[in-house]
């Protein structure tokens, strides 16, 4: 059940079952066209986000664009920074 409310395929699917109930009937558009695209990434973007959420759990690596990617900590980001400027200062 959490996977359908904190991931918005809940969402994906409703807007797939409007999506559908409004087309019948009707003429292919472009703008239908762009919708059903829309669709499709909305859905494949929130099972994406579902596979991340289980890898996770499980204690897999996540990919880094993932929001469920652990962060740096601002710490960690500036001292590897100034690693980067002592590093270039020494090459100099």
């Amino acid at each position: 059940m959490r996977y359908l409310l904190r991931t918005g395929l809940l969402g994906a699917i409703t807007t797939g079952v409007n999506l559908l109930r409004g087309s019948r009937g009707q003429d292919i558009t472009w703008r239908a066209i762009l919708g059903w695209v829309s669709w499709a990434i909305t859905l494949s973007l929130a099972i994406g986000a579902i596979k991340d959420m289980r890898r996770q759990e499980k204690g897999l690596p996540v990919a880094t664009d993932s929001p469920f990617a652990p962060k740096p900590d601002k710490r960690d980001r500036r001292q590897k920074r100034r690693d980067e400027v002592a590093r270039l200062a020494a090459e100099r």
